[in-house]
């Protein structure tokens, strides 16, 4: 067989069902002759979020793929995988390459060399015969260890190639691995944490990649220890829970912030400690302990001082044991957190509940997980004020319900992320939340979801700005309004096949979100336009510092 066909014979072999591509490639035709059904977008960066978000949803047991050309398609995909880089998602992506006899020669774009700087692992299929090795590497490192992305080079005159077809029969699917903390390391931990007057635990997105949500509600609640969860990590610890402070980012919940400052021993789960201008910093003064599967987050950003390193689920069963029988009882902060919810809401109920024409984002945000099911939908945000809104506001209630993204932050991301996951999750209600900007990046892709029937549901905040950034830019904005934008995104989706709806009035929001998340279900995707206020205020208790 040919390499192209090698390739496709492996993914079928490894569990792909969708190949996310933008031709020409030679493994597209190759992959659907394997029954392996080609998803091709309108833009390159679409469908790499596609892949990513299809992984995030399988938790990493099904394993993304995207193709693109090479030349362009490999130059216009590397934001895309530069935003799975930054959040540590395993994708495979196959771009094509000029042939080996251009190697070397000036402004012949590489994608193996390039993409080494963001990728786990990038390399070039350099000839045919490894193709079953190389692949077999490819889908180890995805498997295994830190997780992000892994970019394998197909050359142009090797996907044609020849292959002996023995060598690929005999494939062997690499397996992953799970390793456990050092034993001593657990016993100092379980100590630390029995002594601790006010524990806290923030539980990043490696409790949701190890399926340790059950553990770490296991051992919240028996140590009576609030959950604060990381951007990436929401929906780790469910939010309707005594225990659970909610989400911290660049925005987050005034409980969050609170129950942090008061922390006498902070238990970071599954979190990598990172510093961005969208992660809360954690207190300087407060002592951290570290659960990481990867030995160089720990003392990355903050200094620590105990570190387990391993797989979240097996590390927390290792402390649960640890923990013995005799844990000292400690007072529940849960009629305290609940408090601090109550006042927190009670200062924000008039944006929340507001009746104001032009919309307030918040009212959008407050119908939204009134008028859905919350235990069988995942919800996603975009770059900006969307996120940061939503972030706070919105409760998930399951693992995955909510997928959080960004230490880095491109606009558009949340589309691709929401077309994949529902193609990951075919019978669950999938709902993006942007803004007028992040349209402007990726809304030709509801073409793509039209044609290929995913059906979305994307909640779009036209405010008519860019948000923030007249801060930045204040004497562009005020001399050439370089911050306002205009469109009518109800026309633009809707010829290209999307149900739409452009809402104006309050009374309005939940029925459009019922009507379109029921459309939804028979394969089209919706988009829903209100017309809102610009929003500055977000709920932010830091003063970010990166």
């Amino acid at each position: 067989m040919r390499a192209n066909e090698a390739i496709a014979r492996i993914l079928k072999r490894e569990g792909t069902e969708f190949l996310f591509c933008f031709p020409a490639h030679g493994v597209i035709d190759a992959c659907a002759a394997e029954g392996i059904r080609p998803i091709i977008t309108r833009t390159e960066r679409t469908l790499v979020n596609m892949a990513d978000g299809y992984t995030r949803v399988s938790n990493a047991k099904r394993i993304g793929v995207c193709a693109v050309q090479a030349g362009p398609g490999a130059e216009n995909a590397f934001a895309g995988v530069a935003q799975a880089a930054s959040d540590s998602i395993p994708i495979l992506v196959l771009p094509g390459g000029a042939r080996r006899d251009r190697r070397g020669v000036p402004y012949s774009f590489s994608p193996a060399d390039q993409y080494r700087g963001i990728a786990k692992w990038s390399d070039e299929i350099n000839l045919p015969e490894r193709v079953p090795v190389l692949m077999r590497r490819a889908f180890a490192a995805l498997r295994n260890g830190r997780r992000g992305p892994v970019v394998l080079e197909v050359p142009n005159d090797v996907g044609p190639a020849e292959v002996d077809d023995a060598a690929v029969a005999a494939y062997v699917s690499p397996r992953a691995h799970r390793s456990a903390a050092d034993p001593a390391d657990v016993a100092e931990v379980a100590k630390a944490l029995t002594g601790a007057r006010a524990l806290v635990i923030v539980a990043g997105q490696g409790v949701l990649f190890a399926e340790a949500s059950d553990e770490l509600r296991a051992l919240a609640e028996r140590l009576s220890a609030p959950v604060m969860t990381t951007m990436n990590g929401k929906s780790a610890f469910p939010e309707d829970h005594p225990l659970a402070l909610g989400a911290a980012g660049a925005s987050g919940t005034e409980a969050a912030a609170r129950f942090l400052e008061k922390a006498d021993l902070i238990l970071g789960v599954g979190t990598s400690f990172t510093v961005t201008p969208f992660t809360h910093p954690m207190p300087r003064n407060v002592p951290l302990i570290q659960i990481t599967a990867d030995e160089r987050d720990v003392g990355k950003d903050y200094p620590v001082r105990a570190a387990l390193v391993g797989d979240a689920k097996i590390v927390l069963g290792q402390l649960s044991e640890a923990l013995g029988v005799g844990v000292p009882s400690r007072q529940s902060p849960a009629a305290d957190i609940a408090a601090t919810r109550r006042a927190w809401l009670e200062r924000w109920m008039p944006r929340l509940r507001s009746d104001d024409e032009p919309l307030s984002p918040y009212r959008v945000i407050f119908e939204l997980g009134r008028a859905i099911d919350r235990a069988n939908a995942i919800v996603t945000h975009d770059s900006g004020n969307p996120r940061d809104q939503l972030l706070p506001f919105y409760e998930a209630l399951t693992p995955r319900g909510y997928l959080g993204w960004g230490k880095s932050t491109q606009l558009g991301y949340g589309y691709g992320l929401a077309l994949g996951a529902k193609l990951a999750a075919p019978s669950r209600l999938v709902v993006n939340v942007m803004g007028d900007a992040a349209f402007g990046m990726v809304g030709m892709d509801v073409e793509t979801a039209s044609r290929e029937k995913i059906g979305v549901l994307t909640i779009l905040l036209n405010n008519s700005v860019m948000g923030g950034y007249d801060r930045s830019m204040p004497v562009a904005a005020e001399r050439y309004r370089s911050h306002q934008l205009t469109g009518d995104y109800t026309a633009v989706a809707a010829g290209l096949g999307a149900h739409t709806e452009r809402v104006t009035k309050p009374g309005d929001i939940a029925p459009a979100i019922v009507r379109a998340a029921k459309i939804t279900t028979e394969g089209r995707p919706a988009v829903l336009e209100f017309i809102t206020r610009a929003e500055p205020e977000v709920p932010r208790y830091f003063t970010p510092t990166y």
